[in-house]
């Protein structure tokens, strides 16, 4: 079992920067590719950012590229999100999911652990 704990959200201004951390629980964090979802009111959870086991391969949504940075510290067991010239679009609750395979997906069915998720507000 992993127990997965969102933290850093709040309001920013649009063009301002938050960094989200995710807490991971027991000790094979190293064995999940680990992913940065988010959701906005109306809207289907969308995939965000993507990190392999050991931080060698990442991807990005389109509409983040250039923007986030996912990184991860598995001593310490935990994943961030950098983010960076933060758009009003990037408001939504976000969330960080763990998946057993070496690669992240894209695909939100694929996790299998979600943390409650933290709330990134951007003002205009």
């Amino acid at each position: 079992q992993v127990q997965l704990v969102e933290s850093g959200g709040g309001l920013v201004q649009a063009g301002g920067s938050l960094r989200l951390s995710c807490a991971s629980s027991g000790r094979t964090f190293s064995s999940y590719a680990m992913g940065w979802f988010r959701q906005a009111p109306g809207k289907e959870r969308e995939f965000v950012a993507g990190i392999s086991r050991l931080g060698r391969t990442t991807y990005y949504a389109d509409s983040v590229k250039g923007r986030f940075t996912i990184s991860r510290d598995n001593a310490k067991n935990t994943v961030s999100l950098q983010m960076n010239s933060l758009k009003p679009e990037d408001t939504a609750v976000y969330y960080c999911a763990a998946d057993v395979r070496v690669l992240p997906s894209t695909d939100t069915d694929v996790y299998d652990y979600w943390g409650q998720g933290t709330q990134v507000t951007v003002s205009s």
